[in-house]
């Protein structure tokens, strides 16, 4: 009788590391954050701790520290064996995801605890949304329902604004985007100045390019973090969110959605799940989620905002 064979184990481009297991690689380091910067830092809804920061967020912020030390000691390299002047440039990190998944948070996190690495101690963070097309070109593309799809963005002006950055350009603008006004503040930019990493954060950062030919706004990347949870606990903070939100910044008159201000909470809550039903769910599922494999590091969420497995793509 034949010896059976046992199945090959599962390849992955990635490892796959436990909570437990990630949270061990904090040993050692130096927890540079206080709790109330912590506080200052984390976004409505989010419940972000400062366990959560040392045993998550520090590990990857040293991780990502250690790539653009690595990437620029590459460059410092190839221009020795061009026999030419360094031109290293910034350093790229983009963070993906749902709305209401945190991403933001996470992205002004990173940029504070990469900057108390002495790597990396320049670090600047623009978001997509300064590269939202404005209202009135929206309205006028007949797009003001898609807000947050791809299409929705004016991707040349980003791929011309990331260009600038890893071409070393001394100066770089990007379009201000104003929450409060739910659209482009004309004459207002983020200006970047060859930094030593620049944070991109975005819904749509890691999508393919439009067509062959084309380049792709991933392709100006030199790491990228997608953070990823479960469609229904994300549904569940996009309406937790958008009802703190109702007695916070929809309350301030000079807010786009002070309509919503004075809603009871069973309206505010059904306006929260049609915005979600009709464009922030197909989105993700359509946009978003899809390009999760394009990440070099994705973090899983379970119900309670905190990472419960990190995925890291193999070198």
């Amino acid at each position: 009788m034949s010896e059976e064979v046992a199945a090959p184990a599962a390849l992955s481009q990635y490892r796959d590391i436990d909570r437990a297991d990630w949270a061990r690689l904090a040993a050692g380091m130096t927890q540079p954050l206080t709790e109330t910067e912590i506080v200052q830092l984390r976004g409505i809804g989010d419940r972000l701790d400062i366990d959560e920061v040392r045993e998550v967020y520090l590990p990857l912020s040293r991780l990502l520290s250690l790539y653009a030390k690595s990437t620029k000691r590459l460059g410092e390299a190839t221009s020795a064996f061009l026999q030419e002047e360094d031109t290293t440039t910034p350093f790229v990190v983009a963070v993906a995801g749902s709305v209401a998944v945190g991403k933001s948070t996470i992205a002004r996190l990173l940029r504070e605890l990469m900057s108390r690495w002495a790597d990396t101690p320049r670090v600047e963070l623009v978001t997509t949304d300064g590269f939202l097309y404005s209202n009135a070109e929206l309205e006028r593309r007949g797009l003001m329902d898609r807000k947050g799809f791809p299409e929705s963005y004016d991707r040349r002006a980003l791929i011309e604004f990331l260009t600038e950055v890893k071409s070393g350009a001394p100066e770089a603008r990007a379009p201000f985007y104003s929450h409060m006004r739910y659209d482009i503040v004309p004459d207002a930019h983020v200006v970047v100045r060859r930094p030593d990493v620049v944070i991109v954060e975005g819904l749509n950062v890691l999508q393919p390019a439009a067509s062959p030919n084309d380049v792709a706004v991933s392709d100006l990347f030199d790491f990228s973090v997608f953070v990823d949870a479960d469609v229904d606990y994300i549904q569940k903070w996009y309406v937790d969110r958008f009802l703190a939100l109702r007695q916070g910044a929809f309350s301030n008159p000079h807010s786009y959605f002070n309509v919503f201000a004075h809603l009871t909470d069973e309206e505010a809550e059904t306006t929260a799940m049609g915005y979600w039903n009709d464009i922030n769910m197909p989105n993700l599922l359509e946009n978003v989620m899809p390009t999760k494999h394009r990440a070099t590091l994705v973090l899983r969420k379970g119900a309670d905002h905190s990472v419960e497995r990190v995925s890291l793509r193999k070198l």
